[in-house]
């Protein structure tokens, strides 16, 4: 399988998968039915809205969408609304679970319950997301954006795990981590370069595999080839990443909106450590990175069953 190196690729990948069904919590958002609608409309989604019927019959027609291919329940309590999703997307009535206008910390609430929510129990919560961006020749995944302030080992090693396995559904087949720090200069590193150089040496020992490790690296040495030789530092990467580890979330995070903000980029992202695949976004994102992540969700979900 040719990897895929875009969004475009990738929701034209979907075409050969049977439609997977979304739960989305609150859809009454201008954003999110426009990202629905048009995933309705390319066949690879069907979907199960939740919130003000009326609100979402209105934006839906707006969309110029079929209503009879929607199922739309009203449940205008955000908290009712989420619960609701997660048991349909728990008991098997839903494929993929998606935060419409609701609070974030209510909905992660819900997925995290122990009795009825959607975690894997024992596992690493983290967030792993894709971008798209005009100054880089493929996708360049990134993880933590969302969940985990400062990552220790142990969660340091799921989030990497996490970003190869995604990248592997791509079709990439021995992804490229760079290992993300203000320097490549361990002595100058901050605490991370001790997890980086463990991390690295359980590469060598084959206890991380599926992938290219190597860090601390700072973002252009893991991306641009010619730093590599302006510098003279040899990486395996060879300044080619297609997973960009981070020490923290903000980091991360600031990193990914600047990009977006500035850099005309597109994100597409996924709660990690969950039996089913959970879309989280926030309320101001784009109609078009939600779409974007509702393809990867569509993705995930169709290669769990495979």
């Amino acid at each position: 399988m040719e990897p895929i190196r875009s969004f475009a690729q990738l929701a034209n990948r979907l075409k050969g998968f049977p439609p997977k069904t979304i739960a989305v919590a609150q859809a009454e958002d201008p954003h999110t039915i426009g990202a629905v609608a048009r995933a309705a409309k390319e066949g690879f989604a069907r979907f199960i809205l939740t919130g003000n019927k009326q609100k979402i019959h209105e934006l839906l027609s707006q969309h110029n969408a079929q209503l009879s291919d929607f199922s739309v329940h009203e449940i205008n309590d955000e908290k009712e609304a989420v619960n609701w999703c997660v048991r349909e997307v728990d008991e098997g009535g839903a494929d993929i679970l998606m935060k419409g206008l609701v609070n974030t910390d209510n909905f992660l609430r819900a997925v995290l319950n122990k009795e009825k929510g959607l975690m894997i129990p024992g596992t690493v919560m983290s967030y792993v997301a894709a971008l798209e961006m005009p100054s880089y020749h493929k996708l360049l995944f990134i993880t933590d954006t969302a969940v985990i302030p400062f990552p220790d080992l142990s969660q340091k090693i799921a989030m990497l795990n996490y970003a190869v396995e995604m990248c592997h559904r791509f079709g990439i087949e021995l992804p490229k981590v760079a290992l993300i720090s203000a320097t490549e200069k361990a002595g100058l590193n901050p605490p991370s370069a001790a997890d980086y150089a463990i991390i690295c040496k359980m590469v060598d020992r084959g206890q991380i595999k599926g992938c290219v490790v190597d860090g601390p690296l700072d973002i252009f040495l893991a991306t641009d080839p010619e730093s590599l030789t302006i510098k003279k530092v040899d990486s395996p990467l060879k300044g080619e990443a297609d997973v960009l580890l981070f020490p923290s979330l903000e980091s991360c995070n600031a990193f990914y909106k600047g990009l977006v903000r500035f850099a005309g980029a597109e994100l597409a992202g996924l709660i990690q450590g969950t039996r089913k695949p959970v879309i989280v976004m926030s309320r101001s994102e784009s109609e078009q990175s939600k779409f974007n992540c509702i393809a990867l969700a569509c993705l995930m979900a169709a290669q769990n069953n495979s």
